[in-house]
């Protein structure tokens, strides 16, 4: 990496830690700069704005972060099942990266930023529709494989384990307590086991 791209990469790291702690309207140009000791010469180096800038961080920083969480675990397993409860139960008890007080960064940006700009939307839409096809890929595999009952819809798999993924961390930031995490992770290897 040369030194741009050095300083690039760690104005886009400061500033997503700032963005998931504090929320991304909330924390200043200013602040990102204070924070990764560049100057503002060189923040606007590297970003027009605080929103190009927003963008990159989906698509450097979290973008990779939920392929390799969320989307590799899934595409090469001849048990969906199986891995789709282990790839949740990482997340929610095993990533060091992800915390429990502030939740699913995708999530947050998601709530905080779709409604305001479409930029956001777009990247946004086209991580969460990646992790849905591949959910939904998975499903399929394992109704061929006879793995999972051939009348499940992948579509409604990939949705429920989405939004309740993102409903239980909510649960979790409000709370501050892991405890919810282990309940719903029964219960939703009850309902994974009704896939059979």
């Amino acid at each position: 990496m040369t030194k741009a791209s050095n300083t690039r990469h760690n104005i886009l790291e400061k500033a997503f830690d700032l963005i998931y702690k504090k929320g991304y309207q909330t924390t200043s140009i200013d602040e990102i700069i204070a924070t990764t000791k560049v100057t503002k010469g060189a923040f606007y180096y590297h970003f027009k704005t605080k929103d190009e800038m927003g963008i990159a961080i989906i698509n450097e920083i979290v973008k990779p972060i939920m392929q390799k969480s969320v989307i590799f675990p899934l595409q090469n397993t001849e048990n969906p099942i199986e891995e789709i409860y282990f790839m949740t139960k990482s997340l929610l008890l095993e990533n060091n990266f992800l915390k429990l007080e502030y939740g699913c960064p995708a999530g947050n940006l998601t709530q905080e930023m779709t409604p305001w700009n479409s930029e956001f939307t777009k990247v946004l839409k086209e991580l969460i529709i990646e992790w849905q096809t591949t959910i939904e890929n998975n499903v399929k595999k394992g109704i061929e494989n006879g793995k999972v009952r051939s009348d499940i819809n992948p579509k409604q798999v990939a949705y429920f384990i989405i939004s309740s993924y993102w409903g239980i961390r909510n649960f979790g930031k409000i709370t501050n307590n892991k405890d919810c995490y282990n309940s719903y992770l029964e219960e939703l290897k009850i309902y994974l086991s009704n896939l059979n």
